[in-house]
C-alpha cells in the first residue's frame, strides 16, 4: 500500500486541499486549449472522411467536397448561436442533460445524458486513433503497433487529467496553439502556391485510377446519388462534435463565467470554420484522394505544400499531439456529466467525489477504461469508429435546443420570442441532420448507438430505483429525539468509537449496538465537504444529545486518515494494560444483490483495512439489510 501511494503521488502529484478548489479554473486562453481541442482537432479528419466517402463514387464525386463543407459550416454557425444562449441561461453548466431534464422532463434528460456519454467515449477513441494514424503516416513502420500506441496515448492523457485542471491546462495549451499555427501556415502557404500556379491538381484520370485501385476487391465504385452524398455529409459532421463542450463546463471558467465562456465559444467556432473550410478548399483544388488506413489527407497536403522538410514534421507532430489531446475535451466534460447524473441518483454516487487533485477521478478512470476497450475492439481504426460518431451528439443537440425553446416560453421575459426562434431553428436543423446521420450511417454501425442509448437509460433508471429503495429504508425523523438502549452497568463495557456518516436508520442501529457495549462511547463524523460539519452537529444535539460527537475536518477529502488518527489517540487514552481493548464500530450496508455493492463507496472495507494495519485489534461492523 505505501508503495502504491508513493507511485500515485509521483504520477499525479500531492493532494490539494478543498479550499483550493476555487483556484482550479481556466483562463480564456487555457479554456480554448482544453475545451476546444476536440472541435479544433476534427479538421484533421473531417474533410478526409468527406473525401473518403465521395471517393466511392469516383473522381466526379469529389467535386461535391466544397458544397458539403459549406453546408456543414452553416450548420456549425447555427449550433454555435444556439449554444451561446444556453451558456447565458445556464451559467453553472450542465449542458444538454440539465437543459433537457429541467425543461422537457426526466426521460429526455436521460436520453441526452446517455447520448453525450456515448459520444464522449467515442471522442476519446476517435481522437486517439486519428492521432496515431498521423504518427503512422509519417512513420509507416509503426503501423503494426497501432493498438498498443492507442492504449499508451489514452494512459498518458488520463494521467495528465488526474493531475488536475491547472496542471493539465499548462501541459495541453502549447500543442493546441501549435496545431492552430501549423494549420494556418499550411493554408496561407497553400493559397500562395496555388495563386502562383505551383500547386497543380492531380489529373482526373489519375484520380480515377487511384480510386479504382483503392476499391478493387470490394464492392467497387458506386453511383453518385443521394445516399452517397448523405453519407459524405454525415461523416463530415464529425467537425461539429465538441461544440457543446463549453456549455457543459461553464463552471470551469474564471468569473464572469458565462461571459468568458461565450467569448471562447465564438473564437473556437470561427477558428474551426476557417481551418475546416481552408483544408477542404486545398483538398478540392489539389484533387487529392484518400485510402482507408493510408496516408492522411492532411499529411498529403503538407507534403505537397511544405515538401519533405521541417515544416511537414512540425505539422504532423502538432496533428499527433492535438488529436491525442483532443480526447481531453471528453476528459474535461464526461466526469462532470457523470457527476451530474450521479447527484441525481442515476449513476454510482462515487462519481460525485473529488479526487486528490480536485478532479472527478472516478469519472476519468471510467472514461479511460471504456475508450481503451473500444479501441481494442476496432483495432484502432478511425474509419470503423466514424460511423458510430456524431449520431449521439446530434440527438443531444436537438434535445438541448428544444429544451431552450421551452425555457424561453416559460420565462417570457423581454426578447424571449427572438431567443426562442434562434433555439427553435437550431432544434429543427439539428433534428433533420440527426435523422440524415442516422439513416446514412445505420447499416455502417449507427445501429449500435441507437441500441445503446435506451439500454443506458434503462440502466440509469435501475440505479435510481435502487437509491430510492435505499432512501426509503434509511428514512427516519430528522427532528425528534432518538432513544438508545441503556449502557452497561458501572465497571462493565468497553471504550467504543462509532463512525457516523449521516444520521439514518443504518447508523442509528450501529449506535444502539455501540451503546449496549460501551463504557465510554464517542461518535465520530468526518466533514468531507468542508462546510457541513456545523449543520450535522446541530442535528446531533437535537436528536442524540447524550452521546458525545467529534466532527473531524478533512481538508483533503480523506475518510481514512482523520479516522485512523482519532482512533489512535482514543486507544492511547484508554489503554490500561495488554488485556484492555477498544472497539471501533462501523455501520455497513448489506445489499440484496451483489452488483448493488458497486453503487456504494465500500469505504468500510478501506477503513477496516487501514485500522488493522495501524494496530487496532477490534473492528466490528453492524450490518443494515437493504
Amino acid at each position: 500500500m505505501p508503495r502504491l501511494d508513493n507511485l500515485r503521488r509521483r504520477l499525479i502529484g500531492t493532494p490539494l486541499p478543498t479550499s483550493a478548489h476555487h483556484e482550479e479554473r481556466y483562463s480564456n486562453a487555457e479554456a480554448l486549449a482544453i475545451l476546444s481541442s476536440d472541435a479544433l482537432s476534427s479538421v484533421a479528419y473531417a474533410t478526409q472522411e468527406i473525401v473518403l466517402v465521395l471517393g466511392m463514387g469516383g473522381a466526379a464525386a469529389l467535386g461535391f467536397t466544397l458544397p458539403i463543407t459549406a453546408l456543414i459550416v452553416v450548420l456549425m454557425l447555427v449550433v454555435a448561436s444556439s449554444y451561446r444562449q444556453t451558456i447565458k441561461a445556464y451559467p453553472h453548466g450542465g449542458g444538454s442533460y440539465r437543459v433537457s431534464q429541467q425543461n422537457l422532463g426526466q426521460t429526455p434528460g436521460l436520453v441526452a445524458g446517455a447520448s453525450l456519454s456515448i459520444d464522449y467515449v467515442l471522442t476519446v477513441a476517435v481522437s486517439v486513433a486519428a492521432g496515431i494514424a498521423a504518427l503512422t503516416s509519417y512513420f509507416p513502420a509503426l503501423d503494426p503497433e497501432r493498438v498498443p500506441l492507442c492504449l499508451l496515448a489514452v494512459l498518458l492523457v488520463m494521467l495528465a487529467n488526474l493531475r488536475g485542471v491547472s496542471s493539465s491546462a499548462r501541459f495541453l495549451s502549447v500543442p493546441t496553439y501549435l496545431f492552430m499555427a501549423a494549420v494556418v501556415t499550411l493554408l496561407v502557404a497553400g493559397a500562395v502556391k496555388s495563386g502562383l500556379g505551383q500547386l497543380p491538381p492531380l489529373p482526373v484520370a489519375e484520380q480515377q485510377r487511384l480510386l479504382e485501385a483503392a476499391h478493387q476487391g470490394s464492392q467497387g465504385l458506386q453511383a453518385i446519388g443521394p445516399l452517397l452524398l448523405m453519407r459524405a455529409f454525415s461523416s463530415g459532421c464529425a467537425a461539429l462534435t465538441g461544440i457543446e463542450a463549453i456549455s457543459d463546463s461553464v463552471g470551469a471558467f474564471r468569473p464572469v463565467e458565462w461571459r468568458n465562456a461565450r467569448r471562447v465559444l465564438v473564437v473556437m467556432v470561427l477558428m474551426l470554420a476557417v481551418m475546416f473550410s481552408g483544408i477542404s478548399v486545398l483538398a478540392s483544388q489539389s484533387g487529392l484522394v484518400v485510402e482507408d488506413n493510408g496516408p492522411t489527407l492532411l499529411y498529403q497536403l503538407g507534403e505537397r505544400i511544405f515538401g519533405d522538410g521541417p515544416l511537414l514534421f512540425v505539422l504532423q507532430l502538432a496533428t499527433l499531439l492535438i488529436l491525442l489531446l483532443a480526447a481531453n475535451t471528453a476528459f474535461a466534460d464526461f466526469p462532470r456529466l457523470a457527476a451530474f447524473l450521479a447527484q441525481d441518483g442515476f449513476l454510482p454516487r462515487q462519481l460525485t467525489s473529488l479526487g486528490d487533485r480536485l478532479v472527478f477521478s472516478n469519472g476519468i478512470l471510467a472514461l479511460s477504461a471504456l475508450a481503451g476497450l473500444l479501441l481494442v475492439l476496432v483495432e484502432g481504426s478511425v474509419s470503423r469508429l466514424i460511423p458510430l460518431y456524431a449520431v449521439g451528439v446530434f440527438i443531444s443537440f436537438t434535445l438541448s435546443q428544444a429544451g431552450m425553446v421551452m425555457h424561453w416560453w416559460r420565462l417570457r421575459d423581454r426578447g424571449w420570442r427572438t431567443r426562442a426562434l434562434v433555439n427553435g431553428v437550431g432544434a429543427l436543423i439539428t433534428a433533420v441532420v440527426g435523422a440524415v446521420l442516422l439513416i446514412s450511417k445505420f447499416t455502417q454501425g449507427a445501429w449500435v448507438v441507437v441500441l445503446a442509448i435506451p439500454l443506458l437509460v434503462m440502466l440509469y433508471r435501475r440505479i435510481r430505483s435502487h437509491y430510492d429503495h435505499v432512501a426509503r429504508r434509511l428514512q427516519m425523523a430528522s427532528d425528534g429525539r432518538l432513544t438508545l438502549p441503556p449502557p452497561p452497568p458501572p465497571g462493565g463495557g468497553t471504550p467504543t468509537v462509532v463512525l457516523v456518516g449521516q444520521l439514518h436508520r443504518g447508523s442509528y442501529e450501529a449506535l444502539c449496538f455501540a451503546r449496549s457495549i460501551a463504557s465510554d462511547l464517542v461518535a465520530v463524523h468526518v466533514d468531507l465537504a468542508g462546510d457541513q460539519g456545523e449543520a450535522f452537529r446541530e442535528q446531533w444535539s437535537r436528536q442524540l444529545p447524550e452521546v458525545p460527537l467529534e466532527v473531524l475536518p478533512s481538508p483533503f477529502r480523506s475518510l481514512v486518515d482523520p479516522v485512523t488518527r482519532f482512533v489512535l489517540r482514543f486507544e492511547q487514552q484508554h489503554h490500561k494494560d495488554h488485556r484492555s481493548f477498544c472497539v471501533v464500530v462501523l455501520p455497513v450496508f448489506v445489499t440484496r444483490r451483489r452488483w448493488e455493492n458497486l453503487l456504494h463507496n465500500q469505504s468500510t472495507i478501506r477503513l477496516r483495512r487501514a485500522l488493522r494495519e495501524r494496530g487496532t485489534r477490534v473492528v466490528t461492523t453492524v450490518g443494515f439489510y437493504l
